[in-house]
């Protein structure tokens, strides 16, 4: 059933029209980044961010992501946020964030909420307005303070309209996102083994890339407070991502109990963690960059976002993806790097695996199974993680992807410089 269901939606999709590739083709049109930053990402509740309010993390990256570049912050025309939690969306803590971060009071702001590819989504918005001529500099961000927000909790089931939600579909997108990825790995078949393998591994990559500076350029030091179990409130300058575990194994997380259903494969220790932290990533033409003399990081290529059954809503990346790469006139085998977000160890192996990408290309310094998934942060995060890692291993086209809580998944491809 779920397999006929995702037929159709693939070839809904091949139907679509694509538009011509602009990788390796310089134009001064071309929407480039200038710099990409974000904020270490720690463990909500009990992580070095866990006192760290939502609109200081955003202030931090909005900021610096000017500073760094040398930009003056006055000719930033518009900023769009990527969140998921606050009430709003936090629409006013992200102004009173900008606004603290020193942005004119002229500069407009808004926040976008699609859920888990909200910040993918801010700055492919960014993109289109400065494509389109509505704004000639944007930054597109994410921040999420799960901290503060998670446990707020959402309406209960009987406060929804009972009427429509006798259709099956539509009661679907109230299915809790860990039941969700127990009906991926039990429609397609990928096994606990898988699943802990691939966990095992996001550790063991982001150990190795925390151990040698390779996060370095993308984040920012958040000077803050931590209130210990005392009451105690200590300064501290949190300077790294705090849910990487150097020693987690493939025979430790075999242990762990199913955390969603009895008899399942889905644990914490197969699963993103739940998190803190901000990205940024400062957008404009080829041409106002050039003349403004600033360095630029990569380019903005195209992004494409797609609906697919919620009932397994971790497959997202595999229709999605397959869609961008087709806008943009490539194959998968131009990738040089595919961040696809860990939401699941169950949907990244089984988006893998339908894709037939190399697992080497994937996620080479970790994902949210080792380090954390801010919701709305997690598709800004990507980009800085996606350039950085492109320049530094002198490759040149790579996408970001994740799938969207209620039954969507979104990517972004990119080109290094």
């Amino acid at each position: 059933m779920a397999s006929n269901r995702l037929n159709q939606f693939a070839s809904h999709l091949s139907g679509n029209s694509s538009s011509a590739s602009r990788i390796g083709v310089k134009n001064p049109e071309d929407v480039v980044i200038v710099d990409a930053v974000r904020t270490p990402i720690c463990k909500a509740g009990k992580g070095q961010l866990k006192d760290t309010h939502h609109e200081y993390l955003l202030s931090l990256v909005l900021k610096a992501v000017c500073e760094r570049a040398g930009l003056d912050k006055a000719l930033v025309e518009d900023i769009v946020v990527g969140n998921v939690l606050p009430p709003s969306s936090g629409a006013g803590l992200a102004r009173m964030a900008m606004l603290h971060a020193g942005f004119s009071e002229s500069s407009s702001c808004m926040t976008v909420n699609r859920q888990c590819s909200s910040g993918l989504q801010a700055v492919a918005q960014i993109a289109s307005a400065i494509r389109d001529g509505s704004i000639e500099i944007g930054i597109g961000a994410g921040v999420e303070a799960m901290s503060k927000f998670y446990a707020s909790g959402g309406m209960k089931i009987e406060e929804y309209d009972q009427e429509i939600l006798k259709q099956q579909n539509v009661a679907d997108c109230l299915i809790p996102m860990g039941i969700t990825s127990e009906n991926v790995a039990s429609d397609f078949s990928v096994s606990r083994e898988k699943q802990d393998r691939f966990a095992a591994s996001s550790h063991a990559k982001a150990a190795n890339a925390q151990k040698n500076g390779l996060f370095n350029q993308e984040i920012i030091p958040v000077p803050t407070k931590f209130i210990g179990a005392d009451g105690k409130v200590t300064q501290i300058v949190v300077t790294a991502d705090d849910g990487v575990r150097p020693t987690t194994s493939f025979e430790g997380l075999s242990k762990l109990k199913p955390a969603f259903k009895q008899g399942g494969t889905t644990t914490a220790g197969n699963s993103s963690q739940v998190s803190d932290g901000a990205a940024a990533v400062l957008l404009m033409k080829r041409s106002r960059a050039i003349e403004l003399g600033l360095p630029i990081l990569g380019k903005f290529i195209t992004s494409a976002a797609v609906g697919v059954p919620p009932r397994i809503m971790g497959v997202g990346p595999a229709y999605a993806i397959p869609a961008a790469i087709k806008k943009a006139g490539i194959t998968l085998n131009d990738v040089d790097i595919f961040e696809i977000n860990e939401a699941f160890a169950s949907q990244a192996v089984y988006s893998v695996e339908k894709l037939g990408i190399d697992i080497n290309k994937v996620n080479p310094k970790g994902g949210a199974i080792a380090f954390g998934h801010p919701l709305g942060c997690t598709g800004a995060r990507q980009v800085s993680t996606l350039l950085f890692e492109l320049r530094r291993t002198g490759k040149k086209v790579g996408l970001t992807s994740m799938c969207i809580g209620s039954g969507m998944g979104m990517c972004g491809i990119f080109e290094a410089e």
